[in-house]
């Protein structure tokens, strides 16, 4: 049985990996791994939705501690919390990979 302090550890981990759970936020931690830091407006025209949208999807991330923000005058700029987010993205997409080249054989197999 899992005892209550590891049981904890998985939860925090459950809340930031659904913070990361919807492609928009997705696409807003992508841009920041790989370009720095953005401020609201940036974001927002990259996504294509209303800057409260956005503002909503970054309150989501911050309150999971993937990001923080700094108010400069009336703009607000995010940047990343942590640099590993980096490798999260290679690890996902070493396993879309996989799943693709799997994909791939089962269907040259059954071609055959």
């Amino acid at each position: 049985m899992i005892r209550r302090q590891h049981l904890a550890k998985f939860e925090a981990r459950a809340k930031v990996i659904k913070a990361m759970a919807h492609p928009t936020r997705l696409i807003i931690l992508d841009e920041l791994s790989e370009h720095g830091e953005r401020c609201v407006c940036d974001l927002t025209e990259l996504v294509g939705t209303d800057m409260s949208t956005v503002s909503r999807h970054l309150s989501q991330l911050k309150n999971a501690g993937l990001v923080i923000d700094e108010k400069r005058g009336t703009m607000v700029f995010y940047r990343l919390r942590v640099k590993c987010l980096t490798n999260f993205f290679s690890c996902v997409e070493a396993v879309l990979q996989q799943n693709a080249d799997e994909h791939r054989e089962l269907v040259t197999l059954e071609l055959m």
